[in-house]
């Protein structure tokens, strides 16, 4: 059986989606690789106590470092490459596949001649409902979002403070498949976590100068168009 790897940046994580997302994970992962950025919460209890039975490796960040997120996303890279890894999953804290991927997992990694797994990631603006309009379709698109571990490739980063994307850029020379199964990104789902971001990025990235101004402005819209999701 090929090793799965769950490599996942996490902060202030402790009320939020953190304990369902390691719930449905550990059914199918061999190891975890986490790095708590910064958190004053219980987030890292949390993890060691979801994963308790599976190799953590756990990284404490005294202060955050996603206001340069390549330095962050590379101190994950980093981490979870020292623990020769086969297959890496990369997550965050409020990204959860849905429930048929755990049936699916197995057997994808044991028969996939590819280096990468791509899928399609959904925003969800409610518990039920994920965003659908002209700033918000990235669900149109297949991310990488598991990759084969190969040690001597030339693995760099797209060097931008924000928007680096969660992997090294040149993963995208990978060979690749597509695979139905959808992730649920519940990072937007509840109103004061919306405010919360564009404040942020407001702070971080005020030009827009590493993302796309018109999105930033329509994270506060008042009635987005929403769709219902169905398993």
């Amino acid at each position: 059986m090929s090793k799965l790897t769950l490599s996942m940046v996490v902060k202030n994580e402790g009320g939020r989606y953190l304990r369902n997302a390691l719930l449905q994970h550990r059914d199918w992962i061999d190891e975890a690789v986490i790095i708590d950025d910064g958190s004053t919460d219980d987030t890292s209890d949390i993890c060691q106590e979801l994963l308790s039975g599976i190799p953590l490796h756990l990284i404490r960040n005294s202060e955050s470092r996603f206001a340069n997120e390549v330095l962050l996303r590379k101190q994950q890279w980093e981490a979870t490459v020292r623990t020769n890894p086969e297959w890496i999953l990369n997550l965050d804290g409020d990204e959860l596949f849905e429930d048929q991927f755990a049936n699916q997992v197995g057997d994808l990694l044991k028969g996939c001649e590819q280096d990468a797994i791509y899928f399609r990631l959904y925003d969800m603006w409610s518990e039920t409902s994920y965003r659908e309009d002209a700033y918000w379709s990235a669900h149109h698109i297949y991310r990488p979002f598991l990759i084969r571990y190969k040690p001597h490739f030339p693995y760099l980063w797209r060097e931008t403070p924000q928007h680096c994307g969660r992997f090294p850029a040149t993963i995208n020379y990978f060979s690749y498949v597509c695979h139905r199964a959808r992730i649920k990104h519940y990072g937007w789902a509840k109103p004061e976590d919306r405010k919360e971001k564009y404040e942020r990025y407001m702070r971080l990235d005020p030009n827009a100068q590493y993302g796309w101004k018109e999105q930033y402005d329509s994270i506060l819209d008042e009635h987005p168009n929403l769709v219902l999701w169905e398993e």
